[in-house]
């Protein structure tokens, strides 16, 4: 997927643990490489440099970036596109637990929205491109402004059986 964003012209951050790229366990990165000491750097850095999120089939790594970036959309933290590109089927298992977790109620819909999938790099880059946030009516009022995140923010927490 980055060699074709590169070669469209379009600009490629690798962002790399350290301790992987001393060990050679990474893929050469293609385009530009930035190279942090922990996760949370990581993941803080992606945000910071990235337009929009796609993530290819991986492991626990990889699922644990789709929810937390996911979660920060839910809470109108950002409002970028995020993509799961579904090679051969891979995310029908969890996209199915989400559609699940809407149905019981533990996931709004405009909450499920935000995940995007596509079985081509084609179709989902279409996708992203047309992508719109939808607001999550329950989040709406959060306001993460550095001079409001000194307030106290109050939120409903009440249990709707």
């Amino acid at each position: 997927m980055s060699i074709a964003v590169f070669l469209g012209g379009g600009q490629v951050l690798g962002v790399v643990l350290k301790a992987l790229a001393k060990r050679d366990i990474t893929e050469k990165t293609i385009g530009e490489e930035l190279q942090v000491s922990k996760i949370s750097d990581r993941l803080n850095a992606m945000f910071n440099h990235a337009n929009t999120f796609i993530a290819l089939p991986g492991g626990l790594g990889t699922l644990e970036e789709i929810f937390h970036i996911s979660s920060w959309a839910q809470l109108h933290i950002h409002y970028k596109p995020i993509g799961l590109l579904n090679v051969n089927g891979f995310y029908d298992n969890l996209l199915s637990f989400l559609d699940q977790a809407v149905e019981q109620e533990f996931l709004t819909s405009s909450a499920r929205q935000i995940i995007i999938s596509a079985a081509t790099a084609e179709q989902l880059i279409d996708q992203l491109q047309s992508f719109i946030s939808v607001i999550d009516p329950s989040m709406s009022r959060i306001n993460w402004s550095t001079k409001e995140s000194r307030k106290k923010l109050r939120l409903d927490l009440s249990l709707h059986l």
